[in-house]
């Protein structure tokens, strides 16, 4: 008889309390460092407080992996208690938590398995829910991460953002294309290629209110495929109007696609990056 499962993730999969709580997830969070101080996302930050930071200093926080040793102790409280370990990753071309988890790993041969997911936020929480539905089949560890590491590349995750002063701050555009987007009201989409170790990439470009962008990205999303895994999809944003998070998602309803339609919050590390009034629409391909 195989040991108890236990399913493990970055914080990163975006994956809410109450969904941690009913899939028996657990989370360990990553560093965000701003001011000279280093926080836990979500322990003793929050999104909301990084945000108000970032406006009244102009200091960008910056995003720091767990060490090997925090991996580490964290797959040993597991261990410990005669459990095998599944744990999921941020992807591997967007930090290098996943090489922190499987040097960790290598602490516990045949006991501990990371899987990188490729991805990002609810991107890879698709990928955690399917991995903790597959645990309660009775599974080993090592047939569960087996298997979902060959869905990896059927977890889509993309957002679109309504202004680029995050990634304008962190690098990630120059001062022109940002001054063009806003002047343009170009709201771009940024995709995550989940066959590159979950690299980013610029998509459509959408222009005008920002309301009328969030159903027709929608719409674009979900058109771009014919085989849909109607099992859930998420509706994860970075902070945003809640009138408009309800709008997208009472838009997903009527497509009756899904049997369920999930609302979360993006993560400090995600949010570091995209900043507030970004939302996605992520969802599995069969």
């Amino acid at each position: 008889m195989s040991n108890k499962v236990i399913i493990t993730s970055d914080i990163t999969c975006d994956l809410n309390q109450e969904l941690e709580q009913r899939y028996g997830v657990t989370t360990i969070p990553l560093h965000i460092v701003i001011g000279g101080k280093s926080y836990e996302d979500w322990v003793n930050i929050t999104p909301e407080e990084l945000y108000q930071i970032f406006y009244k200093t102009k200091e960008l926080p910056h995003t720091t992996a767990g060490s090997v040793g925090e991996y580490t102790d964290f797959f040993k409280q597991f261990i410990d208690q005669g459990c095998d370990v599944v744990h999921f990753s941020l992807g591997s071309k967007l930090s290098v938590t996943h090489q922190s988890s499987v040097l960790a790993s290598e602490e516990f041969p045949g006991r501990v398995f990371s899987v990188d997911t490729q991805n990002l936020s609810t991107g890879s929480g698709l990928l955690v829910i399917k991995a903790c539905e597959l645990r309660d089949q009775g599974l080993s560890a090592q047939e569960i991460a087996e298997k979902v590491a060959a869905m990896v590349p059927k977890s889509h995750a993309s957002f679109v953002l309504d202004r680029l002063d995050f990634l304008h701050a962190g690098g990630r555009c120059s001062a022109v294309a940002m001054l063009g987007a806003n002047l343009l009201s170009l709201k771009p989409s940024i995709e995550v290629h989940n066959d590159d170790g979950g690299s980013m990439g610029v998509g459509k470009k959408y222009r005008g209110k920002f309301d009328k962008v969030l159903i027709q990205y929608m719409e674009d999303t979900l058109g771009k495929y014919d085989n849909i895994d109607p099992d859930r999809v998420f509706v994860t944003h970075a902070g945003m109007d809640p009138e408009l998070v309800n709008s997208v998602v009472e838009a997903v309803k009527a497509k009756n696609i899904f049997k369920e339609v999930l609302i979360t919050r993006a993560s400090c590390t995600i949010s570091s990056h995209c900043g507030p009034h970004t939302l996605g629409v992520l969802f599995m391909t069969k």
